[in-house]
C-alpha cells in the first residue's frame, strides 16, 4: 500500500484554480468519508473549495483529518486511476480505488446535473451497484437533474427491474438511442458520466453490478477541464441526435475543425463523423500512436480480431489495427497482447494464432477463477481496454479492438503522455501477464467455443 505523504509543489498549478496540485503519480489519501467531512470543515470557503481539482481536495482531506482516515489512490493532475479487482482473485491493487466508491462520491457531491451514457444497465440485490443506485436516487431527490442515455440494443441485455428503478428516480429522464440509425450498424458502447460539467468518469465499466465486483475493469475519474468539457459535448451531441431521430429530422453533424496533432493528455472518440469539434478520431489516433512506439507495447482487451460485423452475420475483414500492430512488430517493437478467454471462439482465435506467429508478438489468454458463490453469467473475465507504450504513453478506453468499435460505434478513450500513469497501467498489465491466470496462446490447440452465459 502506498504510504507517500501528500505534498504540495508551488511550481505546479491547477489550470482551473491557480492552486497547486500534488505531484504527478502521487498516492493521495482520499476517501468519500474524508472528503465529506473535509467539505463540511471547508464550508466557510465552499465556493472556492468546489473549484478545486479532485487531487487537491484529497490533500485538503488529508491535512484536515490525517492520513489514517482514508485509503490511498493513484492520481496524476486531472486524472485518478480507478480499478475493479474481481472478488476472490489473487489480484491486489491497494493503491487504486474501486469504481463503486468513486461513482457514489460523484453522485453524492452532485449539485445541479448528472449525465450518464451507457450500453445497458443491470443491478443485483445487495450488490455495490445497489448502493450506487441509492446515491443516484438521493441526488434526484435533492433536485439534481439527471439525464440517462441508453443504447437500444442494450435493452435486451438490461435488467427490467433496474430499468424501472431508474425510471422511478425523481428528476431523472431516461432515453434510448438506436445508434445504428446514425452510422448504419454501430451502438453506444461507451461507458461514461459527467457531473455538474466539472468531473467525468470514462472507463470499461458498464453500469452493471458485475463490472463493480466480478470483472477486471479499468477507468478514470477526470477533472481536467478540457476533457470534461469535451465529454459533456459528446453526451449533448448524442442526446440531441436522439431528439432529431424522434422528430424525423436529420441528425446534426458537428463541423470539423483543422487542429494540430494532439499532444499531452487528451480525449479521443468514435465515430469521427459525430465527434464534437476538437475531439480526435480514435480510428486514426490508435495507428498513429502504435507507429511512434520504439520498444514495447502492452495491450489488455476483452477481445481482439481484424474482423468487423456485416449484414447477415458476415464478418468483413478490418485491417486498421492489425496492420498497425504488425508494422510495429516488424520494426522490432515488443508487442504483449492479452485477451480474455471469451476471445477463443472461431473465427477470432484463428487470427490471434496468426498474430502470435509474428516475430516480436506475444499473445496470452486470461481465464479468471469462478466466484466463491459459484457461476455468475457474463462475469469473471478481463474487460479492461488499456494500452501502455514505452513507459511513456497510457491509453484507457471503452473500445474492443475489432471493426465496428472505432469506426461505427460511440466509444471514448483517454490518451495520457505521462510516465507515472503509463508505468501504473503497465504494472496492471504485468500483474496479469506474469500471474497464474494468463497462458500463452497455443497455436496447435482447438479451443472450446466460449459460452459466458452458461456454466
Amino acid at each position: 500500500m502506498c504510504r507517500m505523504k501528500p505534498s504540495i509543489r508551488l511550481r505546479q498549478l491547477s489550470r482551473n484554480t491557480g492552486l497547486p496540485d500534488p505531484p504527478g503519480g502521487a498516492c493521495l489519501w482520499h476517501a468519500p468519508s474524508c472528503l465529506y467531512v473535509a467539505t463540511r470543515l471547508a464550508m466557510p470557503f465552499y465556493p472556492s473549495y468546489r473549484r478545486l481539482s479532485l487531487s487537491y481536495r484529497a490533500v485538503i482531506a488529508a491535512l484536515l483529518l490525517g492520513s489514517s482516515c482514508a485509503q490511498a489512490d493513484f492520481a496524476i493532475p486531472g486524472f485518478e486511476l480507478v480499478h475493479t479487482v474481481p472478488v476472490g482473485s489473487d489480484l491486489q491493487t491497494s493503491d487504486l480505488r474501486a469504481p463503486g466508491e468513486v461513482w457514489r462520491e460523484l453522485f453524492d457531491g452532485a449539485r445541479e446535473r448528472i449525465d450518464i451514457e451507457q450500453f445497458y444497465v443491470a443491478d443485483h440485490a445487495g450488490s455495490v451497484m445497489d448502493k450506487v443506485l441509492e446515491s443516484l436516487t438521493a441526488a434526484g431527490q435533492r433536485g439534481v437533474k439527471i439525464r440517462f442515455l441508453l443504447e437500444e440494443k442494450g435493452l435486451k441485455l438490461s435488467d427490467p427491474q433496474t430499468l424501472e428503478r431508474l425510471r422511478a428516480i425523481p428528476n431523472l429522464t431516461l432515453r434510448v438511442l438506436p445508434y445504428a440509425k446514425l452510422t448504419g450498424s454501430g451502438i453506444i458502447h461507451a461507458k461514461f458520466l459527467v457531473v455538474d460539467g466539472r468531473q467525468a468518469f470514462i472507463g470499461s465499466q458498464n453500469f452493471d453490478w458485475r463490472s463493480l465486483e466480478h470483472i477486471h475493469e479499468t477507468g478514470l475519474r477526470i477533472d481536467q477541464p478540457i476533457i470534461v468539457g469535451q465529454t459533456q459535448a459528446i453526451f449533448d451531441q448524442d442526446w440531441l441526435a436522439l431528439a432529431a431521430i424522434t422528430e424525423g429530422k436529420p441528425v446534426p453533424v458537428p463541423r470539423p475543425i483543422n487542429s494540430a496533432l494532439p499532444d499531452g493528455n487528451y480525449l479521443i472518440a468514435s465515430p469521427q463523423r459525430y465527434n464534437p469539434p476538437g475531439v480526435v478520431d480514435s480510428q486514426a489516433e490508435l495507428p498513429r500512436l502504435l507507429a511512434q512506439a520504439k520498444s514495447e507495447v502492452r495491450v489488455q482487451l476483452l477481445d481482439y480480431a481484424p474482423l468487423s460485423y456485416g449484414p447477415d452475420k458476415t464478418r468483413p475483414y478490418y485491417a486498421v489495427i492489425d496492420n498497425a500492430i504488425r508494422s510495429a512488430a516488424a520494426r522490432g517493437v515488443s508487442i504483449k497482447l492479452m485477451v480474455s478467454d471469451w476471445n477463443t471462439g472461431m473465427p477470432e482465435v484463428a487470427y490471434l494464432k496468426s498474430l502470435a506467429l509474428v516475430p516480436n508478438v506475444q499473445v496470452r489468454i486470461v481465464t479468471l477463477p469462478m466466484a466463491a458463490q459459484g457461476f455468475i453469467p457474463y462475469a469473471r473475465v478481463i474487460h479492461s481496454k488499456t494500452m501502455e507504450i514505452d513507459d511513456q504513453v497510457a491509453w484507457v478506453g471503452t473500445s474492443n479492438w475489432l471493426g465496428g468499435y472505432l469506426d461505427n460505434s460511440r466509444n471514448l478513450e483517454v490518451v495520457m503522455h505521462d510516465g507515472a500513469m503509463a508505468k501504473r497501467i503497465g504494472q496492471l498489465h504485468e500483474q496479469l501477464w506474469d500471474g497464474p491466470y494468463a497462458n500463452p496462446i497455443d497455436i496447435n490447440r482447438d479451443y472450446p467455443e466460449p459460452h459466458p452465459g452458461q456454466p
